[in-house]
């Protein structure tokens, strides 16, 4: 039986039906979120690329929180990371997330919870540019535990994420 990611991702190869903002040159869907590593789920390759239409069709969940970067409250919405790991089959180890510059940084999949955080692709409504820590933004809600306002969580809110691989 196919996971919701599985039949979105086949549909995506067999339609191509992505909107034409998101195409390369080549026609082909741009590339938003590469995942490898200990996943079952591919896209026929050693890893699944998500281009913005495959994380939209995810279930989305939104919070409003405020940043240590950023002035006031925001809303958010993204991908759940525990979401992320049911769909991929994931139940233990850790996430490395690595942003457009190289910077990496270790996620424990302790943290892929309910209610903890999520691959954010919206703020207030709207898509994040590369200056604006987008498009992808790995966000906590900062603002409804204390335990989420630490050195240690602040470290793992990686922006301008574009791989994400699955270690044990």
């Amino acid at each position: 039986m196919f996971t919701r990611l599985a039949q979105l991702t086949f549909s995506l190869v067999l339609s191509l039906g992505v909107s034409a903002t998101s195409l390369m040159a080549d026609g082909t869907a741009t590339p938003l979120l590469t995942i490898s590593g200990d996943v079952t789920l591919t896209d026929g390759g050693d890893v699944l690329v998500l281009d913005r239409d495959a994380l939209v069709e995810l279930p989305a969940t939104t919070f409003e929180t405020s940043t240590i970067w950023t002035d006031g409250v925001h809303t958010f919405t993204g991908v759940a990371l525990a979401d992320l790991a049911a769909e991929l089959g994931v139940e233990n180890g850790q996430f490395l997330a690595t942003a457009i510059n190289d910077y990496t940084v270790e996620i424990p999949f302790s943290d892929a919870v309910e209610g903890g955080p999520i691959i954010a692709y919206l703020m207030d409504g709207e898509e994040m540019s590369v200056r604006g820590k987008g498009p992808l933004w790995v966000i906590y809600p900062y603002d409804s535990d204390a335990d989420y306002r630490s050195e240690v969580i602040y470290s793992r809110s990686i922006w301008q994420l574009d791989r994400l691989e699955i270690v044990q």
